[in-house]
């Protein structure tokens, strides 16, 4: 774990190896100061000597001006260091992130891979930022006081190591019941910010129902779990506190009677029990600086784990090598095809199973079935947002798998069901598309999707900000504007995913009628819950549980295919009544 995380350190390194080198500094100034303190009451002030005292004194002042400078570069040194180890982290996650396919994102949950690039990488980067510095800082610390204790005086020195075992077991013990604890709370974090989304995602939703109470009441009880966990973590790590001053307070009063009784018999100067107990508080301190660290790992340990698990995700598709560099065209070929989201499904599960399809390049091809007849499945295959089962599928004459991916996907632009647009511009936007696509190219792809007209109804054209999400927009304009982002791709290969629901019938022939004569050589697919969305099309698939039920054109399918008639009768049948009682 801790090889791994390593990695990201990269291009501060320096600053994380400065860090340790200056808090040596620190400590060994700091460590000296007792001691010329003691030479200063002992020898000085004993011998009323001012020369003495004042030569001392100002090796005392550099000694604290020298330890203050060392303390400040540490500290600057360590902060650069540890935010420039979360900054490469976080890139780490979301970079490997964006190389998931499908079946690697549908394994951790939005919320889950929000905490872990923020709270998670939050807890790592103060673990790391305590380890180069206070980690040691405290043990050097440490073993230079143990040094100097013993130099001056072994029976008193036989007090720490006496009490720093039985320090080190409570510690450990705090550790490892306090660890389980974490483990689940971050988990509990995922799904406090899973609440939390859904919640601002869906307000007007909420709003619309008066769901408000129900909302608060679900935030609440996670909220709550989230508290108690955290409640029974630090109850244990509270011990820590206790446990410290026990031990330095049991040291001090040690450290004080027998010293009394050694200055008492002559075996020890005034100014030498001083020195150690001030090397008591910089061992004791140590040791409770070590015991913070000690349980801000345990916390960060959770965190690493769940970071290492993002970094290490490999994604399920890959190039091969030596990958196919060009689509000849956008024809498309299904052999066989079986699919499932999940291998550990029964083979009678399967979402998808022995598709055969056969599309010419410029074909337009339709796909209609019922809710959960796997019609986004079948599309997202072609390119290669998963991978099949078995069988094999075809674009240009070559196996999906034996491409580039970004070649195969340049080249299949897909206008999903869920339509997303970004904060920004309407043309920051199309240009998602096609970065470096012209103002004319963006004007003609917004005609073919008919959202010129109303996009120059706003005041700022094509430079209107849009809010995240595309809310200041309706519902058709954003399905619009994400069909003429797609266009701007210039694709071998369009897929409208339900894309074209929230658009009126009448503007949503014009689309098709624009893609017909604008870009009469790109494959299209069409997958529509309504019939007149595909009812001009070359051919219709319609789909059943995963299966293939039928093929041809509407004409043909009104002749041979029940589904397609029983779904056609009752659309045409709504239609007539909708004009009757318009009349």
């Amino acid at each position: 774990m801790i090889k791994e995380l390593a990695k990201y350190i990269k291009q501060y390194k320096k600053d994380a190896i400065l860090t340790p080198i200056f808090v040596i500094g620190e400590v060994v100034m700091e460590v000296v100061i007792p001691f010329l303190m003691a030479k200063i009451i002992d020898v000085g002030i004993q011998n009323s000597d001012l020369n003495y005292i004042f030569k001392i004194g100002i090796v005392l002042v550099i000694s604290a001006f020298l330890s203050l400078a060392f303390g400040m570069l540490s500290g600057r040194y360590a902060a650069k260091a540890s935010a420039g180890f979360a900054k490469n982290l976080r890139q780490g996650m979301f970079y490997n992130i964006q190389n998931y396919s499908f079946t690697n994102i549908d394994k951790f949950s939005t919320s889950s891979l929000v905490t872990r690039l923020t709270t998670d990488v939050t807890n790592v980067q103060q673990a790391f930022q305590m380890i180069i510095r206070i980690l040691v800082r405290a043990p050097i610390m440490l073993i230079f006081a143990f040094f100097m204790v013993f130099s001056i005086n072994t029976t008193l020195a036989w007090i720490f190591v006496f009490t720093m075992p039985v320090l080190a077991v409570v510690l450990f013990f705090i550790a490892i019941t306090a660890h389980p604890y974490f483990e689940k709370v971050f988990k509990k974090y995922d799904t406090l910010n899973r609440v939390v989304g859904e919640n601002l995602n869906a307000i007007r939703v909420v709003k619309a129902y008066n769901r408000e109470e129900h909302e608060e009441e679900k935030f609440g009880k996670v909220n709550n779990e989230v508290y108690n966990l955290f409640k029974k973590a630090e109850k244990i790590v509270a011990f820590n506190g206790p446990a410290m001053q026990l031990a330095i307070y049991t040291c001090i009063l040690l450290l004080s009677w027998i010293g009394a009784k050694l200055i008492v018999g002559g075996t020890m100067q005034t100014g030498e029990l001083s020195s150690i107990i001030t090397y008591a508080w910089q061992i004791l301190s140590s040791l409770m600086m070590i015991s913070f660290v000690f349980v801000m790992i345990i916390i960060a340990q959770s965190s690493a784990e769940r970071i290492i698990e993002v970094l290490e995700e490999e994604s399920t598709i890959k190039n091969k090598e030596n990958p196919v560099k060009e689509v000849k065209d956008g024809s498309i070929s299904f052999k066989d095809v079986s699919f499932q989201y999940d291998d550990a499904r029964a083979e009678d599960e399967l979402p998808l199973e022995d598709i055969n399809i056969d599309i010419k390049s410029g074909e337009t091809i339709g796909i209609i079935g019922g809710t959960g007849s796997s019609k986004s499945t079948i599309v997202n295959l072609i390119p290669r947002l998963y991978d099949v089962i078995r069988g094999s599928i075809k674009v240009g004459g070559v196996d999906v798998k034996d491409y580039d991916i970004e070649t195969l996907r340049n080249e299949v632009a897909v206008v999903l069901q869920k339509n997303v647009l970004f904060s920004g511009t309407i043309k920051e936007n199309l240009r998602w598309g096609n970065k470096n696509a012209t103002d004319e190219e963006i004007v003609r792809a917004c005609k073919l999707a008919q959202a010129d007209g109303f996009i120059q109804e706003f005041p700022d054209k094509y430079d209107t900000v849009l809010d995240q999400g595309g809310t200041n927009v309706s519902g058709g304009q954003k399905q619009r504007i994400c069909i003429a982002r797609a266009l701007l791709k210039k694709p071998k290969i369009l897929i409208l995913d339900d894309s074209t629901s929230a658009v009126d019938t009448k503007t949503d022939a014009l689309i098709r009628k624009a893609f017909r004569e604008e870009i009469p050589n790109t494959t299209k697919i069409i997958i529509a819950q309504r019939i007149s969305s595909i009812e001009d099309a070359d051919r219709i698939i319609v789909l059943e549980d995963g299966k293939i039920n039928g093929i041809g054109t509407s004409e043909e399918l009104l002749k041979t295919n029940a589904i397609y008639q029983e779904v056609y009768e009752s659309q045409k049948k709504g239609e007539d009544d909708s004009g009757e009682n318009k009349e």
